[in-house]
């Protein structure tokens, strides 16, 4: 036999034994072959595989328990919010987070009020007092309810050494996120409040970061939870954070915080901490009526997420949902109804303990000598805190 025939052989008789092979898998289900039918993962996959129009009850009930979330730009912190909440508060078929990207905290406070499919979203809690402020829209805040105050975004003013201060960018050109962000109204909120007059760059911030290490640019505005993944990763010899005094004009709406070297090791010396404000971010809805389909939808949301808060506030999630304080007011807003209703029905102690609490840390306060008061956000996370030390240790209220 000639080498093209014994190769022919060769071919024919492996031909052969996969077909007797594959004939006894023929006849096997999908479970004794460890294969999985995609429809028995969710009754949604199932609606679509038997799709007719018979399974209109499925397309409803599956509407009904999916919530909408609008985020913010990809890579900032509402994107992995939006993330996070998809990953935890999933159930099945009984809840169903879908995040989408957004353009900013303006274009967000747009989406909720006209978008059909839009929930909740993620915006700062400046964001409406500015619209309405400069007449960009006519009274909208009661149309908006929070359900909880997440957390605290940190105003990031990144510039070269030689800029000292704030007042130093009189003039000065200094980069601020497009108009439907919420960085441009909290820089231009904080500026003209101070007095200061800079000249915009209206420019995106990957682009803004380059210009100002080329000089193009005296600085650059982030606002954004801290530490910042973007801000991190900026390295510049002469690059620093430019401080921001917590000054009279600014405490009505802001917060005191700080920028810590650990966080920032290329723009703060080691040990080193810059003071900076915080603009709280919060998750609101539409200001549905109580017995309307979309406020059940979002009354369902609310239970479970305020349920799995716990779950959120654990790695590998985001280290920022720590600061969120489900009872912490927010001033000059309306708590979603359901939200309240769960507070009052899941209260751990009575109106005496927290005053007791509070009368405790004004105390402590007098007795160190502390001459810097804490915000009543601060003093909340210490109250969950102490909440959490008393169930820990079975102490009573």
């Amino acid at each position: 036999m000639n080498t093209r025939s014994a190769i022919k052989a060769a071919l024919g008789a492996m031909l052969s034994a996969a077909i007797v092979l594959a004939l006894p898998i023929a006849n096997t289900s999908a479970d004794e072959r460890g294969e999985v039918d995609p429809a028995s993962v969710s009754d949604g996959l199932k609606a679509i595989f038997s799709y007719s129009s018979s399974n209109k009850a499925n397309k409803e009930r599956l509407n009904a328990n999916t919530v909408t979330l609008i985020s913010g730009t990809i890579g900032g912190t509402y994107v992995q919010f939006g993330a996070d909440l998809a990953s935890v508060l999933d159930d099945g078929d009984q809840m169903r987070v879908l995040p989408i990207v957004g353009r900013g905290s303006v274009q967000s406070i747009a989406d909720i009020l006209y978008l059909r499919g839009v929930d909740i979203g993620i915006i700062r809690a400046d964001t409406l007092d500015y619209l309405e402020r400069k007449g960009f829209t006519g009274s909208i805040k009661n149309q908006f309810a929070y359900i909880t105050k997440l957390y605290n975004e940190e105003m990031h003013v990144i510039a070269p050494t030689s800029i000292r201060s704030l007042a130093d960018l009189n003039g000065k050109r200094v980069a601020i996120d497009l108009p439907n962000g919420g960085t441009f109204v909290t820089a231009i909120t904080i500026f003209e409040r101070l007095g200061i007059k800079p000249i915009y760059s209206y420019t995106e911030q990957r682009i803004a970061y380059d210009k100002l290490k080329r000089g193009e640019l005296d600085a650059v505005i982030a606002v954004q939870g801290s530490p910042s993944k973007a801000v991190s990763q900026v390295r510049g010899d002469n690059l620093h954070f430019v401080p921001i005094p917590y000054s009279a004009p600014l405490q009505a709406d802001y917060l005191p915080a700080v920028l810590k070297a650990e966080d920032y090791p290329a723009l703060i010396p080691p040990g080193g901490r810059v003071d900076t404000v915080a603009v709280p971010a919060i998750l609101a809805a539409y200001n549905w009526p109580v017995k309307s389909e979309r406020y059940h939808k979002v009354e369902r949301f609310v239970q479970v997420f305020f349920n799995k808060l716990s779950r959120l506030q654990q790695p590998p999630f985001h280290p920022k949902w720590k600061e969120t304080v489900l009872s912490a007011p927010l001033k000059g807003w309306t708590r979603f109804p359901a939200a309240q209703e769960w507070l009052d029905q899941h209260a751990v102690a009575t109106s005496a303990t927290r005053e007791k609490f509070d009368s405790f840390l004004a105390m402590q306060s007098g007795a160190s000598g502390n001459r810097t008061p804490r915000t009543p956000e601060e003093n909340d996370a210490l109250y969950q805190q102490f909440l959490k030390w008393q169930k820990a240790t079975g102490q009573k209220p």
